[in-house]
């Protein structure tokens, strides 16, 4: 069924004499369907649909919404959805991709904009495509940064997704979604009577680093904004999330990539002005990357912490 109908619906919209009805999508929805900038691709999100359909048939999700992301997209387009069909809500935002590692044994690292490497192997720092379910979320603490002069200690959620097949390894990855920013810590300041201090009465001190539509460490990363409806749709009330593409999918259109053969004409979607950046994507299963990356773990040499300068 997947295979049919990215076929039918390849690239830019609906085929030839298939009517928003035959294909079963709402009239609403349609007008968001195709490859331009804040739509989604049909194959997305026919996918992102069926998912959602049998979680809820299932009785593992009662959420009114659910969620898309198109990781074959440019990295500062709209390309992580939310779609809420009984309310006729589309919802287009940005999302950071896994930037992956530069291994003396193996590349797999990605540019700013496209993605060009996908993974499942743990510690490859790349995004997964396949399907997941939102769980619980945390919340930690990263560091005190200077607001308003004044320094506060800054927390950052953290929504932990649920995944099977390809994903099944979601919890082990630590893979899910957060707002698109971290503290970068600079320096030390005794606060002994923070609740974050350390036994020596320390508190990391830094400044707040935003990387929204950048990349990520193979988790879902959004705006402030977004980061906030998304955590507010999903609090106590799981949804599926649909993320595109899948090994398969990644395998099959790089065989057809290399071979100099359309795309979108052997039936295959990925985002043009992605392809032609990259030329051909690549998929690492878990099974060949991730010896890979314990044997480079192993051989990096032990060495103490960095300890923080005292803020001046």
């Amino acid at each position: 069924m997947r295979i049919f109908v990215a076929v039918i619906f390849a690239l830019s919209g609906f085929a030839p004499g298939v009517s928003t009805a035959q294909s079963g999508i709402p009239g609403w929805l349609a007008a968001h369907v195709g490859t331009g900038e804040g739509q989604i691709a049909p194959v997305v999100l026919e996918r992102a649909r069926g998912l959602y359909r049998d979680r809820v048939r299932r009785g593992q999700v009662k959420n009114p919404c659910y969620m898309a992301m198109d990781a074959t997209r440019a990295g500062g387009s709209r390309r992580y959805y939310t779609i809420c069909e009984a309310q006729k809500v589309f919802r287009a935002v940005s999302s950071g991709h896994g930037n992956g590692r530069k291994l003396q044994q193996a590349n797999f690292a990605n540019g700013r904009q496209c993605a060009r490497h996908f993974s499942n192997a743990e510690g490859s720092k790349l995004t997964m495509g396949g399907d997941y379910i939102t769980a619980e979320t945390r919340t930690s603490f990263k560091g005190y940064i200077r607001q308003s002069g004044k320094l506060v200690p800054f927390h950052r959620t953290f929504l932990l997704f649920d995944g099977t097949g390809e994903t099944s390894n979601a919890r082990e990855r630590a893979i899910g979604g957060h707002q698109a920013v971290f503290v970068k810590w600079q320096c030390r300041m005794q606060m002994p009577q923070s609740p974050y201090a350390d036994k020596e009465g320390y508190v990391p001190v830094g400044r707040l680093v935003d990387y929204t539509g950048g990349r990520s460490n193979g988790c879902t990363t959004w705006s402030g904004e977004a980061t906030r409806e998304i955590l507010r749709l999903t609090e106590r009330r799981p949804t599926t999330l649909y993320i595109y593409p899948e090994g398969k999918d990644i395998e099959a259109v790089e065989k057809v990539a290399r071979a100099g053969a359309s795309v979108p004409g052997n039936g295959l979607y990925w985002n043009n002005a992605c392809l032609r950046e990259i030329g051909a994507p690549k998929f690492w299963p878990k099974r060949k990357l991730q010896p890979v990356i314990n044997r480079w773990r192993r051989s990096l040499p032990k060495s103490e912490p960095r300890e923080l300068p005292i803020c001046g």
